[in-house]
């Protein structure tokens, strides 16, 4: 499927009040200490270096420290700290790529995987110069340092299938391709990054479940319902700002597109769908087992934590300015939201840097990947007449040495009689 089979927009759309739909399964609380953690955690985020200015002024008004207050509510100021950082650095990482200057460009964006994976991998090392790496390096220092090994291996290898999601959705930008409502329902998944946030919840408070209780076919199928929820409400209250970043990997699109079907009814659609997966998780909740005492008293706290998680996240996508660009839209059981204009970047008409010159960039000299592409985009013709000028020095230097060479040493053989070299 492809954006271009998309109906034309109209000038608004309806949009009931999700929270209203998860509320009756999914609680909501407060974290107490979330002013405390949140100091702390900013700045961090400001030695980082990752954002400057009016960027970092509104990326950080999109308040992901109270998001982490809604979501994690019962985590104690240690573990909350950890959970802003970690959202300070999935959004960023995230921004990266969606609307970025890596936006679908997937080779770039494969670099910067590559990068914040050595990190995982040699979590001993020091924090590499590229921003968004570095964080990563923290974060993982103070996942591990109280996580039990099955959380530990967990966090590993939902960031990995996190990290490969942004690649292949990189992709799917770069040739305007939109998947089928079921596959993309599976890679949003992981570019929600679902697996990780588990892995985070069960970081918040410690919990110690064996690794068999979570190979259940019940659990499975509850962690695949309970990331839908926390995820088509994003792609309901996000798709009016994507559209408008020329970003159509959305589920709201792959609905339009399938069902050959309007805006506003591809947002109804959805909205019945997320209530149905509400139902399911109620349903499969019901049919879980038991596993013993303890183990089930531990599986209770991660439950009720998952569910915090999800009813805050749905709460925070209403109370950030991140999507509906300072409308209120607080306690309404519907809103109009007005369809954006689209903003085209001023890179959108310059070539991108090569991959291979992306890649002679040596990692602990990368500072800002997103900065070097930017200043590539801006360049291009300095660079084009500076690499010329080098290249005309080479010859003439080598002309020089060949003629030196010849006048003393007279006697060399032909040409055609040595051994040529080979690239």
């Amino acid at each position: 499927m492809s954006v271009e089979q998309l109906r034309p927009f109209p000038s608004h759309f309806h949009l009931k009040d999700l929270t209203s739909v998860t509320a009756p399964v999914f609680e909501f609380k407060l974290n107490p200490h979330q002013e405390e953690a949140a100091l702390a955690t900013n700045a961090w985020f400001d030695r980082r270096n990752v954002y400057h200015g009016l960027k970092k002024k509104k990326f950080l008004s999109h308040r992901f420290d109270s998001y982490a207050g809604m979501s994690f509510p019962d985590a104690d100021v240690a573990h909350l700290k950890t959970c802003i950082a970690f959202f300070l650095w999935a959004f960023s990482f995230d921004d990266l790529s969606d609307e970025g200057a890596l936006q679908s460009k997937p080779d770039a964006v494969q670099i910067g995987v590559d990068i914040s994976m050595e990190v995982l991998r040699n979590p001993d090392a020091p924090a590499p110069n590229f921003p968004y790496a570095a964080m990563l390096h923290d974060i993982w220092r103070q996942f591990r340092s109280t996580a039990s090994p099955g959380a530990c291996n967990r966090f590993f290898r939902a960031v990995e299938s996190w990290m490969n999601s942004q690649v292949e959705q990189a992709r799917n930008r770069a040739t305007d391709e939109i998947p089928s409502v079921e596959d993309f329902i599976i890679l949003r998944r992981r570019t929600i990054g679902g697996p990780i946030v588990e892995a985070m919840v069960e970081y918040s408070l410690d919990l110690q479940i064996p690794e068999y209780v979570w190979d259940h076919p019940i659990l499975q199928e509850m962690s695949k319902a309970v990331i839908d929820i926390m995820t088509w409400p994003n792609d309901l209250c996000s798709f009016n700002k994507e559209q408008a970043d020329g970003d159509f990997q959305n589920l709201v699109f792959c609905i339009m597109i399938e069902r050959d079907c309007n805006l506003q009814t591809a947002v109804d659609v959805l909205t019945e769908m997320l209530a149905q997966r509400v139902a399911d998780y109620a349903r499969f909740k019901s049919q879980l087992p038991s596993f013993g005492p303890e183990v089930d008293a531990e599986l209770a706290r991660y439950n009720k934590a998952i569910e915090q998680y999800t009813q805050g996240t749905v709460v925070w996508y209403y109370y950030s300015p991140r999507y509906f660009r300072g409308q209120d839209v607080s306690n309404k059981p519907e809103i109009v939201v007005p369809v954006y204009e689209r903003t085209v970047p001023a890179e959108e008409s310059t070539a991108p840097p090569t991959p291979a010159k992306m890649r002679s960039i040596v990692p602990s000299q990368l500072s800002n990947l997103k900065n070097f592409a930017e200043a590539r985009f801006k360049l291009p013709q300095l660079s084009v007449r500076y690499h010329a000028r080098i290249s005309l020095l080479l010859v003439s230097s080598v002309a020089c040495l060949l003629y030196v060479s010849y006048m003393s040493f007279p006697a060399l053989p032909p040409l055609s009689s040595r051994t040529a070299f080979s690239h």
